[in-house]
């Protein structure tokens, strides 16, 4: 039992060290050797646990699916409007991908060129907005006129375009950036009636954001 949690935690580490290496260096340069150095172990080690540099990195676009699924499924408080769950979930990935380098990297691997994307984290970001908004039309939420299509257009471009800056420039995923698109946004979105959105998110931030 202890091996196999010793195996379980360096494996762990080398998803991290990998994360952090493809952050700082690059997927296309990023070395095998800079990664287990990074991690403190062997190359042997490395090898042990993934076979390949294409192993690893789809291991590690898997680990930040699991992380933007947490992000994404959770129940939101009852009486919560569709629309407020968006604006708060928009805050909440932000805040991830600033502390989260596998989450991070897993989004811009699916930019990635050289390489066609086994889980495409920026797709299925775009089909969850697309689905609450959808949700949110349903209900009434969103001004006459709006097209879920268009505001699903606006949403992802701004969200997505905030990861990419983000990776140079933090500020780029600060709440206080967040709470700015939706202020702008808000108003064109919702319904006359829902005049309770918080375009600051209803969740408690965490201290780096």
């Amino acid at each position: 039992m202890v091996k196999q949690e010793r195996a379980a935690r360096t494996r762990e580490t080398l998803i991290r060290s990998a994360a952090e290496i493809f952050d700082r260096d690059g997927f296309s340069t990023a070395s095998l050797t800079a990664i287990s150095s990074r991690a403190g172990v062997s190359n042997g080690a490395l090898h042990f646990h993934f076979s390949t540099k294409a192993v690893l990195v789809d291991v590690v676009e898997e680990t930040a699916l699991t992380r933007l699924l947490a992000v994404t499924n959770g129940a939101p408080p009852l009486g919560t409007s569709r629309v407020q769950l968006l604006v708060d979930v928009s805050h909440a990935l932000a805040d991830a991908l600033h502390d989260d380098v596998v989450l991070r990297v897993g989004f811009a691997l699916g930019g990635e060129t050289s390489r066609p994307p086994r889980t495409d984290l920026r797709q299925r970001w775009r089909c969850w907005v697309e689905e609450t908004l959808r949700q949110a039309e349903a209900e009434g939420e969103l001004r006459r006129g709006t097209a879920v299509q268009d505001a699903a257009t606006a949403v992802v471009a701004a969200t997505v375009g905030f990861e990419v800056l983000g990776v140079r420039d933090p500020t780029w995923l600060a709440a206080s950036t967040v709470t700015r698109f939706w202020r702008l946004l808000l108003p064109t979105l919702v319904a006359a009636r829902l005049t309770m959105v918080e375009a600051g998110g209803t969740r408690q931030p965490s201290p780096a954001a």
